[in-house]
């Protein structure tokens, strides 16, 4: 028996109500430019939106003039999904609370993730969405799954309860001194000021 294994997210398909309120919401709003369209090849009574959500990969989302929108939370059942999130820059989540606010949409405010900053509201149809910001960058050639899964084992090691910055800080330390090599035989913290 063999695995099947993935290479990352291809593609996220939403049902959606009508075309303009998808179109308003998904670039309108979290400014995914919208890239084609074309019949649902499964139903062609609906229709099919392509949207780029920042990384050249799609969301797209099933149409239908007949589906009447409503913004009534959805209960997260098992199964269910309870949320989407996408990833941005900590310059736009800065501003995120203040455009929010601006479009008269309700939101959780910042939220403290330890490793990120998170802040939730739903789309017209009521899915829950999520707009994080990491804390760190990943050193070069490391994702930031690899900075990650460093900081949950010395988070792990350390008896924490959840990853910190400290964790996250000592990872990169980590996988830099695993990375890249150096003519240093010791390459421990040095007091360069001799105090």
């Amino acid at each position: 028996m063999q695995k099947l294994q993935t290479q990352g997210v291809h593609h996220i398909t939403l049902m959606g109500a009508d075309r303009q309120s998808s179109i308003d919401f998904w670039e309108g709003v979290l400014g995914m430019p919208f890239v084609f369209e074309q019949p649902n090849l499964d139903d062609p009574g609906e229709g099919h939106l392509y949207f780029d959500p920042g990384d050249g990969r799609l969301i797209t989302v099933f149409t239908n003039e007949d589906r009447a929108g409503g913004a009534k939370p959805r209960r997260a059942d098992t199964g269910e999904v309870h949320h989407l999130a996408f990833a941005v820059s900590r310059a736009s989540f800065a501003q995120a609370v203040g455009r929010l606010d601006a479009r008269g949409i309700a939101h959780s405010g910042v939220k403290d993730r330890g490793f990120m900053d998170s802040i939730y509201f739903r789309d017209p149809l009521g899915l829950l969405v999520e707009l994080a910001s990491y804390r760190f960058e990943p050193p070069f050639g490391y994702s930031h799954v690899d900075v990650l899964h460093e900081a949950h084992l010395i988070r792990i090691e350390r008896g924490a309860g959840n990853i910190a910055e400290v964790h996250l800080a000592d990872a990169i330390e980590a996988l830099v001194a695993r990375r890249q090599r150096s003519l240093s035989a010791d390459r421990g913290a040095k007091d360069p000021y001799g105090r």
